[in-house]
């Protein structure tokens, strides 16, 4: 199996307002997120070119994350009923982009240069 991934960033604000009033993060606070695209492939798949998938075909995620995610407020952008964490996060992005992404295998967020999260739902495809 081969992995490949691309980092991306945005800068958002979110309220993690499920958190006791004394928590730092119950108050609106922001981050510059670092978000990873993982994708997978057996060799046997790789593209003519060698690839598991161009890079430059992910230019419509990079479009849509400044566009939906970059200089928003997380609480709003994902709605009432999930709070905006950087696990939530990965699981949302990675389903919002599940279905354009046959490869996709995995979705990392960074609040912080020292705190990740990573979703990867079940086996290689």
């Amino acid at each position: 199996m081969l992995i490949i991934s691309k980092e991306f960033h945005f800068s958002a604000s979110h309220v993690l307002d499920v958190l006791p009033g004394w928590h730092p993060c119950a108050r609106m606070h922001g981050h510059n997120y670092i978000v990873v695209v993982e994708m997978s492939a057996p060799r046997e798949r790789l593209t003519e070119a060698g690839f598991v998938r161009d890079y430059r075909d992910l230019g419509e995620f990079k479009k849509w994350l400044d566009d939906t995610l970059d200089h928003r407020h997380l609480n709003e952008v994902l709605g009432p009923d999930v709070p905006p964490s950087a696990e939530n996060l990965a699981i949302w992005l990675f389903e919002c982009w599940n279905d354009r992404l046959p490869e996709l295998t995995g979705m990392q967020v960074s609040e912080t240069p020292k705190t990740w999260a990573v979703y990867r739902p079940g086996a290689a495809r």
